[in-house]
């Protein structure tokens, strides 16, 4: 019997080491084969549209920027999501979203330390189809109207910091991306403050967060008013994540990877033309930076409202910029993927995965992963 006690110790440690080091770690991505181009879309349903767009000419494995609300985590919805996102050879960068604040229509709510465990909770849930799971934690929190009212650096870095910690205590497969800025933002009390202000103010607050973060996010817009020529030298231009990127570096001694997940003109005052020249421009003089891994521009598909100045697809029409997008010649993107078996269709009804999938899928990783010798020697050791 003693026997078996230190053959059972040894192996469980051997084990433990064999998970906790080689099952989760982040890659660089800039070690990989990539396809920095990509496009943002607000509905799962895009995904198959968005692949036309970003894998085309010698394109693979592009990437697509979506928003997740606090109050849409449907499992099967975005199991289906990253199933469907696998089959397109598409890397899914999800951003986090709060929801509007029903007694303050003016601002979206600002997110609490709850808010984040759950979101950690869910997406850990969740079979990714890259190794790499890209998470943005919010959006634009330099603006009020984004920050519950009034934006706070402080606590912006505070929630950014925890963020790290609680979705990395999960796996070290989530790839901790920071909000992009509003790029045209200025310092005004209680209502907005400017980008570089802002990462001041955050590393002020919370010395070292950088230092723990994965990537960047950047909103490298045409601004002011969407509208201007893609420039290298602009603070709040289509070059802003170079200055963002920088500052961040004299701060913390650390070169994060961009992803620019928002970007992009107005159809309101730039033509559709100008704005195809615009992007082939940009993509192929300002983006094609060794640091981006990612450009997203806003928005595949807006439909009416507010974003209809951005989208690329019109009253069921592409655009010339779509285009001119879908015809740059890309790169065929190498990430490294995750082997798991793909979720049957759900009925619309179903909330949750059925068991016997969950179970499926433990069998199948427990066969994949456990060498038949192990599995017969573990065999032999339990029945001793």
């Amino acid at each position: 019997m003693k026997l078996k006690v230190v053959l059972i110790t040894f192996f469980t440690v051997l084990l433990f080491f064999f998970y906790s080091h080689t099952s989760f770690a982040i890659y660089d991505p800039t070690s990989k084969p990539n396809n920095i181009v990509g496009i943002h879309i607000l509905f799962p349903d895009e995904l198959s549209e968005a692949a036309k767009l970003v894998n085309s000419k010698g394109g693979d494995w592009g990437y697509i920027t979506i928003p997740i609300q606090a109050s849409d985590k449907n499992l099967v919805k975005w199991q289906k999501f990253m199933d469907d996102s696998r089959k397109n050879h598409l890397i899914p960068i999800l951003r986090l979203a709060t929801d509007g604040d029903y007694f303050n229509t003016v601002s979206w709510s600002k997110p609490t330390d709850s808010d984040v465990l759950d979101f950690a909770n869910f997406l850990n849930s969740l079979n990714w189809p890259t190794k790499n799971r890209y998470v943005v934690i919010y959006n634009e929190p330099n603006r009020g109207d984004e920050w519950g009212g009034v934006p706070n650096p402080a606590e912006y870095a505070e929630i950014l910091s925890y963020a790290t910690d609680v979705f990395k205590q999960r796996s070290d497969e989530f790839f901790i991306i920071s909000a992009g800025l509003d790029n045209a933002s200025v310092n005004i009390p209680g209502q907005s403050v400017n980008e570089y202000t802002f990462i001041r103010r955050m590393e002020e607050a919370v010395p070292g967060v950088f230092a723990k973060i994965d990537g960047m996010a950047s909103h490298s817009y045409p601004n002011p008013g969407f509208s201007q020529y893609p420039s290298s030298y602009r603070y709040e231009g289509t070059a802003s994540f170079k200055y963002e990127r920088d500052l961040i570096q004299s701060l913390e001694g650390k070169s994060l990877p961009v992803f620019v997940t928002e970007t992009g003109w107005t159809n309101d005052k730039i033509s559709d033309s100008v704005q195809s020249d615009y992007y082939k421009t940009a993509f192929t003089s300002i983006w094609n930076d060794d640091a981006v891994i990612a450009v997203t521009p806003f928005l595949l598909r807006a439909g009416l409202g507010p974003f209809a100045q951005f989208s690329f697809i019109k009253d069921g029409s592409e655009l010339d910029k779509y285009n001119a997008i879908q015809n740059l010649q890309k790169s065929k993107g190498e990430p490294i993927l995750n082997e798991y078996p793909l979720a049957q269709a759900a009925s619309p009804t179903e909330k949750n995965l059925p068991l016997d999938t969950f179970t499926q899928n433990i069998k199948q990783n427990y066969t994949t992963t456990v060498s038949k010798a192990t599995r017969v020697f573990m065999k032999w050791l339990l029945n001793f």
